[in-house]
């Protein structure tokens, strides 16, 4: 039987902890033990709750299994807070009994807790799409079946050289590490391809309004690359049109400017917006038409970046606990099964994993399209099989720095 905790310990999961704390392992009879980090409460909520709802979409189409077991979800509300991301992993882990994690859901959350689950040999999958997960520094107990920041900016930014035969784009992004990788994963294959980014824009993540940095703005470019995150791509794209851009130069987004969760409050502005990411509910394959049916009836949305995610971890655990015949006891041996999984159907397609735990699976082009008053990200061309290192050796790629906000150094800069 499917249950789901909040807070506290569930009857069931308290005998199991126990168990599993004095060093008996848990039985494969017992509940699977998930401990799911996310954002309840906090600016970062709406991403939060959407992948708590993708979870148990997935749950509820799969009957609460997960590897043949009967699924204990534990709930933990981090706020979007590292110091609450923290005690909420040691509650999981040390109370609650958690077999694995799963999340939590940014960057700053995830590295701060990386020491306390490598120290405790704590399976997690990822979903916050940071490039240190899995490259300097990458974790022996991680893996991540979504994406690295810049893996789908590095297919983005070959796109607009080669199909859309852009050479002089800018790049606008949010003022932290997620806009940042985004945008330098794009700003180094653009340029490597012979392409030149002339400016970029650096706006505040809690930016008033978009005036002053649209005013910025130079009128002889091919495209601009956005790499917002939340409700900031509509926000963006409200104010590019209002002062009167639209339609005169090319907007592409990364992985969340152009997500579901706000494509259809951007309305026909949005439509030719191209971007880049590894999943869109528009997908034809099977696992993703009940995936999106089952989350337009429980929730009357279709799923996007934030949603997707968790069941694409779900599905590739689900395919290593069948494989350990419902065994989860050994950390060690759960993640490299994990690791060296390939998982054919997935709602993102197959995935499998680099040596650093990172997915290698489709990047997907999507172009919104609207019809019968709705936005559409329908997909215009596939990316098969895309490493987070894209076509550069990993051994090179890692001797660089990790993108950032001065990484790799933008040279064609013009006043």
């Amino acid at each position: 039987m499917f249950q789901l905790s909040r807070r506290g310990i569930l009857k069931t999961g308290l005998g199991a902890s126990a168990l599993t704390l004095t060093g008996i392992p848990a039985r494969a009879a017992d509940p699977l033990r998930i401990g799911f980090l996310t954002v309840k409460t906090g600016p970062l909520a709406a991403g939060g709750i959407q992948m708590e709802q993708g979870m148990l979409a997935w749950l509820k189409l799969n009957k609460n299994k997960i590897g043949g077991r009967d699924v204990e979800l534990m709930v933990a509300d981090t706020n979007g807070v590292p110091a609450t991301t923290r005690t909420k992993t040691q509650e999981l882990v040390e109370r609650q009994g958690a077999n694995l994690l799963i999340g939590p859901l940014a960057a700053f959350e995830a590295l701060a807790v990386a020491d306390y689950t490598e120290a405790h040999k704590m399976p997690t999958l990822g979903l916050a799409a940071f490039d240190e997960g899995t490259q300097k520094g990458a974790q022996k107990y991680f893996a991540r079946p979504t994406s690295s920041a810049g893996q789908a900016s590095h297919v983005l930014a070959a796109y607009c050289y080669t199909e859309l035969k852009m050479r002089r784009m800018a790049v606008i992004a949010d003022d932290f590490a997620y806009g940042h990788q985004q945008t330098s994963a794009f700003l180094r294959v653009f340029e490597d391809m012979g392409g030149k980014i002339v400016q970029k824009i650096l706006p505040p993540l809690n930016a008033p309004d978009y005036g002053t940095y649209i005013s910025q703005i130079k009128t002889n470019l091919d495209g601009i690359f956005m790499g917002f995150a939340g409700s900031n791509g509509f926000r963006f794209t409200k104010a590019f049109f209002e002062y009167g851009l639209g339609g005169k130069i090319q907007l592409v987004g990364g992985l969340t400017a152009m997500d579901e969760a706000i494509l259809q409050q951007t309305g026909e502005d949005a439509v030719g917006i191209i971007s880049g990411n590894f999943y869109t509910p528009s997908l034809e394959n099977p696992e993703n038409k009940a995936f999106v049916a089952q989350m337009n009836a429980d929730y009357k949305a279709d799923p996007g970046y934030y949603a997707c995610g968790p069941a694409i971890v779900a599905a590739v655990l689900d395919a290593a606990i069948t494989k350990l015949g419902g065994k989860v006891d050994d950390p060690d041996l759960l993640i490299s099964t994990i690791r060296s999984n390939t998982v054919p159907n997935t709602i993102r397609g197959p995935v499998k994993f680099d040596a650093y735990g990172q997915a290698i699976g489709n990047i997907y082009v999507r172009k919104v399209t609207r019809a019968g008053g709705k936005n559409t990200n329908t997909v215009i061309k596939t990316y098969e099989n895309v490493s987070q290192f894209w076509t550069y050796d990993p051994a090179e790629f890692l001797k660089n720095p990790t993108y950032s906000r001065d990484w790799p150094v933008a040279k064609n800069l013009e006043n």
